[in-house]
């Protein structure tokens, strides 16, 4: 080996050297400026969903979060920590979305001013407007940013002075529950007398029937019918009870409405009153598309349209696949009477669309009229808005109405059923196994190695 051999393995190992840094530089990086991820969980609840891309996609400009959040939390420990892998999965959509942390211990007056009611709650700022986030899901948070990036409320209209079930009442059978909630969701309700007022007002974004109790005016039904042939939204929940006045508008709108109350065994099976019809069934709707979860409708009744050129009408919820239509008096035992019942399943609720073009109201008014009724008022009631699925169900509903179709329920990813459960052998088995024959299979290696070697 010569002097001009190891020159030039001195050349090659700085060279090697040089490049190896060079890479290593490189991979720096690109590891900091650009990120890859992939879940692998089985539904993958690691990951937004496309609903919050596309939202996250819509909101030109900054989004600002503020985390009022203690350094630990007594129940949640790293609170701070738990917060920021949430948030850190719309920042990687969305680089501008940016999350400062306060800390209230540190900071009282500015905890205070903000009006924090709780440890890890958050304040989300947009274009001005800002909203407080205390539920930490992707839901939540996505429906959130989309009333941020929504200027104005939802102007929602209830007939009232008919003893109507009322969105501010706090009755039993009154919608006062949900009509909070729809207040926290943008939505701004108020009641509408017709006998006094000239006309539904032009800014409604619908307009509710809920179960009137007396007939309306004739000049009441005109105005009603005047708001929908000028292309006004409507949610009609009807009751098995009598219309009350409002027999031309089931006309206008083709309903076909089957005396009698539904009746689901399902429902007995769960320990409750068969009266009550469990909704699990949902059409191909934007209302309903990736909904799952059961719904309660106590009392409802059979909603049918006839076949129309002017709507497009889509069956919105089936109930009872194994019960019926009662005709008849609800008298116990309840047993199908296959000479009066109507066997199920039965479809309760419906929604109509169609073009209307109308120069008396607001071009956005006029891209598509939405209507759905409802053969049900109690669901949404102060009874019964807690049931299953009743509360989600009915925010959609009133989302799509409103044209607000990107605010339609984000369904929760659920974790995978992964528990094991073994019987009492079969545990005994592994124990045995793990705790004696492995430990002694190993012992028993170890000897007979010692002993070859010992032999040899």
């Amino acid at each position: 080996m010569n002097d001009k051999y190891r020159f030039r393995l001195r050349l090659h190992s700085a060279l090697f050297l040089a490049l190896f840094l060079v890479a290593v530089g490189l991979l720096v990086y690109l590891a900091r400026d650009h990120q890859a991820q992939w879940d692998i969980t089985r539904n993958a609840r690691n990951s937004l969903s496309q609903a919050s891309l596309d939202t996250l996609k819509r909101l030109p400009g900054p989004v600002n979060i503020t985390a009022y959040a203690t350094q630990q939390d007594p129940r949640l420990g790293d609170i701070r920590k738990i917060i920021g892998e949430f948030v850190g999965l719309y920042t990687r959509a969305k680089p501008d979305l940016t999350l400062k942390f306060v800390d209230p211990a540190e900071q009282p007056q500015q905890t205070r001013a903000a009006g924090i009611q709780a440890n890890g709650e958050m304040v989300v700022e947009y274009q001005g407007r800002s909203e407080h986030l205390s539920t930490l899901n992707e839901p939540a948070l996505t429906s959130l940013l989309t009333r941020l990036a929504r200027a104005g409320k939802r102007q929602v209209f209830y007939l009232d002075g008919h003893g109507e079930r009322k969105l501010d009442g706090i009755a039993n059978h009154d919608l006062g529950d949900f009509g909070r909630k729809l207040e926290s969701k943008g939505f701004k309700s108020a009641p509408l007398n017709l006998a006094l007022a000239q006309d539904v007002p032009a800014n409604a974004s619908l307009l509710v029937i809920a179960s009137p109790q007396v007939d309306l005016m004739p000049g009441e039904v005109e105005k009603l019918k005047k708001y929908l042939n000028d292309g006004g939204n409507l949610l009609w929940l009807i009751d098995p009870e009598p219309l009350h006045g409002l027999q031309p508008i089931a006309e206008m709108l083709g309903l076909v409405l089957t005396p009698g109350v539904v009746v689901d065994p399902a429902a007995q099976q769960l320990n409750a009153s068969p009266t009550i019809a469990l909704g699990a069934i949902y059409g191909r709707h934007p209302a309903t598309d990736g909904f799952n979860l059961v719904t309660a409708f106590p009392f409802a009744r059979q909603i049918g349209v006839n076949d129309s050129k002017d709507w497009r009408v889509t069956p919105l919820i089936d109930v009872a696949p194994q019960g019926w239509v009662k005709t008849g008096k609800l008298d116990a035992p309840l047993v199908y009477d296959k000479k009066r019942d109507i066997p199920g399943p039965v479809t309760i609720a419906v929604a109509l669309e169609r073009n209307v073009e109308s120069p008396e109201r607001s071009a956005e008014n006029n891209k598509d009229q939405r209507i759905v009724v409802i053969g049900n008022g109690e669901f949404l009631s102060n009874t019964y808005l807690g049931n299953g699925g009743n509360l989600d169900l009915g925010l959609n509903l009133f989302n799509w109405l409103a044209r607000d179709d990107n605010l339609i329920t984000i369904p929760t990813k659920a974790t995978p059923d992964t528990s094991l459960t073994l019987s009492k052998t079969a545990a005994a088995a592994i124990a045995l196994g793990f705790l004696l024959v492995l430990p002694l299979a190993f012992v028993a290696i170890g000897v007979g190695t010692w002993w070859r070697r010992r032999k040899a």
